[in-house]
C-alpha cells in the first residue's frame, strides 16, 4: 500500500515537471523572464504603464519597442508574366506584455497581449524587442 502512494506520487511529480517545462520551454518570452527579478525588466525597458495588485502578487502592464517597418510589395513570376501580389506598405509595431510578479519581485509569468509576427516565421516583435529571440 506504501509503495503504491510512494509510486503515485512520483508519477504525479514527473507528470507536474514535464508540463512546466514544455509551457516554459515553449514560449520564448517565458523562457527567458520567468524567474527572472522584475526590476532587471524594468531597468532594461522602462516602467510599466499600470499596475494592479492582487493578493501577493501583482499584475504589471508594459509597453514598449515602438519601430516603423517599410514592407516591399510582393511579386510572383518574372519578366512580363509578373503579378503584385501584396503592396508596398508600413508597418507601425510595438510591444506590450502583462507581467505577473510575485511578493519576491520575480517574475511569475509573461504573456505578449500586443504583438506582431516575425517576418518570415522569424521570432516576434515581442521576442526581438525584448532579447528573448534566439
Amino acid at each position: 500500500m506504501i509503495s503504491r502512494i510512494a509510486l503515485l506520487t512520483v508519477l504525479g511529480l514527473a507528470v507536474a515537471g514535464c508540463s512546466t517545462v514544455a509551457a516554459v520551454s515553449g514560449d520564448p518570452l517565458s523562457a527567458r523572464w520567468v524567474g527572472q527579478e522584475a526590476g532587471k525588466f524594468f531597468a532594461a525597458y522602462g516602467p510599466p504603464i499600470s499596475d494592479v495588485e492582487s493578493g501577493s502578487s501583482t499584475t504589471y502592464v508594459w509597453r514598449g519597442g515602438y519601430r516603423t517597418r517599410k514592407e516591399a510589395a510582393q511579386y510572383t513570376g518574372e519578366g512580363k508574366d509578373k503579378k503584385l501580389v501584396a503592396r508596398a506598405r508600413t508597418a507601425y509595431l510595438v510591444c506590450q506584455v502583462k507581467l505577473v510578479v510575485g511578493s519576491d519581485y520575480m517574475i511569475k509569468s509573461i504573456d505578449a497581449t500586443v504583438d506582431k509576427p516575425g517576418a518570415n516565421g522569424g521570432p516576434t516583435w515581442c521576442e526581438q524587442t525584448l532579447d528573448a529571440a534566439k
